[in-house]
């Protein structure tokens, strides 16, 4: 693990949220399971989701408390976080609810999923 970070409208105090925390974990190398699965399988989290494609994306689902731990690895992930941060304190601050939250990011996933369509080979760059 290179960084652990609490993310989403959970993070964010004041803003409602669904009851359910989101995490994003910084690897090395998202595709080296086995140097971060079986520890987090060993206090409660199940891989329910593999997109390596989509910059190394995992995903980990826990359920005491509810959780969804999302794994990448550096780049794209710091422009997502950003991206939400962002997103969740200028909707917070207009008191919006979370389908302006969505919009407020979709630039930005539309971008990464872009770059991740262009490196498999499924777009034209």
């Amino acid at each position: 693990m290179l960084q652990l970070e609490h993310v989403g409208s959970t993070a964010v105090p004041g803003l409602a949220a669904k009851p359910i925390i989101d995490v994003d974990l910084t690897v090395a190398d998202p595709g080296r399971e086995r140097d971060y699965v079986p520890a987090l399988e060993r206090i409660g989290f199940r891989l329910t989701i593999r997109e390596p494609w989509w910059h190394g994306h995992r995903m980990l689902r826990a359920d005491e408390p509810p959780c969804n731990l999302h794994v990448f690895g550096f780049g794209e992930r710091d422009r997502y976080a950003a991206a939400k941060r962002l997103a969740a304190f200028e909707a917070n601050s207009a008191g919006e609810h979370v389908m302006q939250y969505n919009v407020r990011k979709q630039q930005v996933i539309r971008g990464i999923y872009r770059r991740a369509f262009v490196a498999a080979g499924l777009l034209e760059p």
